[in-house]
């Protein structure tokens, strides 16, 4: 049962979710492929294993403590962090291959009754969920471990060391919070060179530790990383994120022109460039900079999987599109449809990017101080 003992399962859910008065129902979140020639074998893997921890939560929900284990499942909204949709199917079975078989395998429900009577999610699927449950948990409540595209090679990283991955984080996150702007160096093929610089007035940054102690809150699992929305100039004074950001996509390298915080341009030749600019011309709000996260996992002997929920943890990403729920203003209103709706990470790690280095990540604060925090890819804080 995807290598996590039933006890595993019952100590992680009371270590990742500190009993809280009131707490009563987890309901866990997988979405169906529409239809079945979109599904993949990790996808219909993730759906057998959401069944597996139901089985194993319910037997074992006392010990927790809880009521009720609940597992839903509803039609893939089809890109990450786009918004829920409005009807979920309360399963008790294996979820179907495809959506058009949740109405026989499950008892239709409202999305909203659903985030309304839970007070724990977890919600293991193959879009990402964290942008519309950060915005709900507001409203409903309730506390939420966002899991796209976790897998069983991910396990290691739910048995690290996480008080020491939270001191980091939050010493991260008080660097972030203090600091005006972030300067970033990366280097391309171990020789051209390009500049960034974050703006980070205005803002507040996040730490995901991996617990969720306290309600109306909701997050990465596994965790393991500070971050921030730069500044997008909604108040008086535009923006100061500008520059070239690198991002080698398919082995091609795209360097995006970065100005008021958003890509307006690609100064590259190539394919991938070719439809990244005309992306950027059709969707202006991908272009937006939505997010600088420093994932602090490396550290801890972690290695990457091929998956954005832990790979961003191993170091340094800077991600394109929605920022609401990070403390930004784009969201779903800013895109030309639902199913544009995206947040999208670009993680500078050798094993996804393996053409562009961090040369150096430096924070800059207020009064002139430069503080580096990253050399060569590795962190010179800790």
């Amino acid at each position: 049962m995807s290598n996590l003992t039933s006890r595993e399962l019952v100590d992680l859910i009371r270590s990742v979710f500190p009993h809280l008065p009131g707490d009563s129902i987890l309901s866990i979140l997988v979405d169906v492929p529409r239809p079945a020639s979109l599904d993949n074998p990790a996808w219909a893997a993730r759906r057998n294993m959401a069944f597996e921890w139901l089985a194993a939560l319910y037997d074992n929900r006392l010990e927790i403590p809880l009521d009720d284990i609940r597992l839903y499942g509803y039609a893939d909204v089809g890109s990450n962090n786009a918004d829920l949709p409005l009807d979920a199917y309360l399963l008790g079975t294996l979820p179907p291959d495809d959506t058009s078989a949740l109405g026989q395998a499950g008892l239709r429900t409202s999305f909203e009754d659903v985030l309304a009577e839970s007070q724990i999610i977890l919600a293991p699927t193959e879009f990402s969920t964290t942008a519309p449950l950060k915005v709900a948990a507001k409203k409903y409540n309730f506390r939420a471990a966002t899991m796209p595209g976790f897998s069983t090679a991910m396990i290691p990283a739910l048995r690290i060391d996480y008080n020491e991955v939270a001191r980091r984080v939050d010493d991260l996150k008080e660097r972030l919070d203090k600091a005006a702007g972030a300067e970033v160096l990366f280097r391309v093929d171990g020789r051209l060179e390009y500049r960034m610089h974050f703006d980070l007035r205005n803002r507040s940054a996040h730490a995901s530790t991996g617990r969720f102690p306290e309600t109306g809150t909701a997050g990465n699992l596994p965790s393991g990383e500070a971050y921030i929305a730069p500044y997008e100039g909604e108040k008086k004074t535009p923006s100061a994120t500008a520059g070239v950001l690198p991002v080698e996509i398919g082995g091609e390298i795209v360097l995006y022109r970065v100005e008021k915080n958003r890509a307006v341009a690609v100064e590259s030749t190539g394919p991938t460039s070719t439809s990244e600019l005309e992306y950027l011309q059709r969707e202006p709000a991908y272009g937006n900079m939505a997010e600088l996260g420093f994932g602090v996992l490396a550290d801890f002997g972690l290695q990457p999987v091929g998956e954005v929920l832990l790979d961003e943890k191993l170091g340094l990403h800077v991600a394109f599109g929605r920022s609401e729920h990070f403390g930004g203003i784009v969201g779903p209103k800013d895109f030309s449809s639902p199913a544009a709706v995206i947040h999208l990470d670009r993680i500078y790690i050798p094993e996804t990017q393996p053409r562009v280095a961090v040369a150096e990540a430096a924070l800059t604060y207020p009064r002139g101080k430069k503080e580096t925090v990253m050399k060569d890819g590795r962190f010179t804080i800790f």
